[in-house]
This record gives structure tokens, sequence and C-alpha cells, in this order.
């Protein structure tokens, strides 16, 4: 009996102790090393659509976002994209009810008979979620990022962002003092939003759209964000100064179950505090900005209309400030 028993005890240890060896020597795998192993993926929404602000990424293209342990990717038929995570200074999420299938759904509902085309609009829409990501470039300069996800797709991602702080957004420093002046360069310096609570996606916006927008004036010269003061040529000539007044969010829903009245109601209103200074102390001139939008892409509409009419007055002032010079036989402010 005694052999029989201890029979069974060789045995296992015999399973013990090779088997394991044997699965092991079979599941290594070696990976070259020309060929880095990329990080893993914590989340991505396959069905993102980028609305602006994403490095050399175009408005409204569609494609993959994803969130790595070190790095923000988008990937789209033009390529990828990516931002260091270590970079990234906040993360917003935010949803809007949008109307299904746009202008063809009004039209839709109108070929409904006996009202039923209001009663329709009260069930044609979805929800779209809005992911807006505020990071700082190489230089410091402060930049922000939105997209369009599915719905519940943002709050997902705003769980994987946690998982790991992000860095505290800096704060721009005064670098004008005993600094040459750098002709007709402007630097936009960080929005106010404290007068009036503003979603994050259009703040965003806001401030991406007027950056882009003072770009492309005529003669402009360079144009910096808020963080970048160890970038600049010399002390920016001029500074853009914005204050949020007030602010109303529209509803393209509402505004379609209530029919003609909706042309009226539910749209979007922003007012701007816009005062332009320059260097020298020399220029205090302050606009108000309005702008009411509606329409099926009304948050980025709105941005990019307060930027043209900032911008429009922007122009205005360098022009008065060209004629001013011109009249001091030719004297430079900046000299």
């Amino acid at each position: 009996m005694k052999n029989l028993s201890g029979a069974p005890l060789v045995l296992v240890a015999h399973a013990f102790l090779c088997v394991p060896i044997h699965l092991s020597a079979s599941s290594i795998q070696f990976v070259p090393q020309d060929h880095a192993i990329p990080a893993a993926i914590v989340w991505k929404s396959t069905g993102a659509e980028h609305v602006y602000g994403f490095p050399d990424i175009k408005p409204n293209k569609k494609g993959t976002l994803m969130l790595s342990a070190d790095a923000l990717m988008f990937s789209g038929k033009l390529g990828n994209r990516s931002i260091q995570r270590s970079s990234v200074t906040a993360v917003s999420a935010g949803n809007q009810r949008v109307e299904l299938w746009g202008m063809r759904g009004r039209i839709l509902r109108m070929t409904i008979p006996d009202g039923g085309g209001l009663a329709a609009a009260a069930v044609m829409h979805h929800r779209v979620d809005m992911l807006t990501v505020e990071f700082n470039d190489d230089r410091g300069a402060n930049h922000a990022a939105v997209f369009f996800l599915p719905a519940n797709e943002a709050d997902r991602a705003l769980q994987n962002f946690a998982l790991i702080p992000v860095a505290p957004r800096k704060v721009s420093e005064t670098v004008c003092q005993n600094a040459s002046v750098e002709p007709k360069s402007v630097l936009v310096s960080a929005p106010n939003w404290d007068q009036a609570e503003v979603p994050a996606a259009y703040r965003a916006l806001v401030y991406e759209h007027v950056v882009d927008r003072l770009r492309r004036i005529r003669d402009v010269g360079p144009v910096y964000r808020d963080g970048e003061g160890e970038s600049y040529g010399g002390c920016p000539q001029y500074t853009v100064h914005i204050s949020i007044a007030t602010f109303k969010q529209g509803s393209s829903v509402q505004r379609a179950f209530l029919g003609p009245v909706g042309m009226f109601v539910g749209t979007t209103q922003m007012k701007f505090d816009v005062t332009f200074t320059d260097a020298l102390g020399r220029l205090n001139t302050r606009e108000q900005i309005t702008a009411t939008m509606r329409g099926e892409s009304e948050s980025t509409d709105v941005a990019d209309h307060v930027a043209k009419s900032l911008a429009k007055h922007y122009a205005a002032m360098l022009k008065n400030a060209d004629k001013s010079n011109s009249a001091k036989n030719g004297v430079n402010p900046a000299s």
C-alpha cells in the first residue's frame, strides 16, 4: 500500500516541476528591438468628430479619438495626430440635443399634416457629447480642442483622464518690463469668463477662433497666445482683452418643437466686452461685440461670428494707429 500511495506523489511532483517549465518556455515572445511597444489604449471612441483646435487637423473631420498612458491621438483618413498626455491641463464634458437629419428632418416635418410635424419634432433629436481638452504646447502657449462624441462617451473619457492627474495650467507672467516692442505683434490674453457661466466647449471655441481670425488680418504681426511669454521676440505691441458680459445657450430642439415661433426663440446669444491696449499705454479702446446664432452647429458658428467681428475691430484699430503714426511724421510708437 505504501508503494501504491507513493506513486501518485511522484506523478504530482513531476507535473508540478516539469509542466510549468514547459508552458512558460513556449509562451515567451521575442519582440524585435527595432519595434517599440506602443502604450496601451485606455479609452477610445471610433465615432469622434473633430470640431476645432486639435493640431494639424481640419474642422469637422471624423475619425477615432484614443487615449493612452502617454498621449491623446486622433486618427483619421489623412493620418494620425497626437499630443502628450502630460501637456493636458483640463478636460471637460458636456452634451447637447440636436435635430435628427438636420435640414432634411425639417423638410420631412413640413410634409406631415395636421400639426404632426410639431409632434415629430419632440422626438426627432438625439444626444451628442462634447469633449473639450485644454493643453499647452512646447512653448507654454494655451490651446483647446473640441470633439463631438456619441452619447455618454465623453463621460467615459473623463474617467480615464482622471487616472493620472493633469498638470496645472500655467499662469501668464508679464515679461514686457524693460523689453523692446515687437511691431504689430498682438497678445490674445485669456478671456475673463467670470460674469457668466459658459460651457467649456464655447470658451475653447471662442478663444481658438479669435486667435485664428487675427492671424488672417492683412499685414498683422505675430499673434501670441496666453502663456507663451518666453517666445516673444519683444514685448507685444498690442494686447486683446476679452471679457464675457452675457451668455445664453440656445436649443435647436426647442426651436424645432415651437415651429415658426422657434425662429425667434431658443437662439444662442453671447455678448463680449473687448479692450485693445498697447505696450506704451497710449491706447485703450473698448468695443462691445454681440452674436446671436441659430443652426445645426451654432456652438461653432457663434464662436466664429464673435471672432470675425473682433478681428474686424482690430483691423480698424491697426489702420487708425497707422494713420496716427503717419501724422506724426513717421515716428514709430515702438521706437
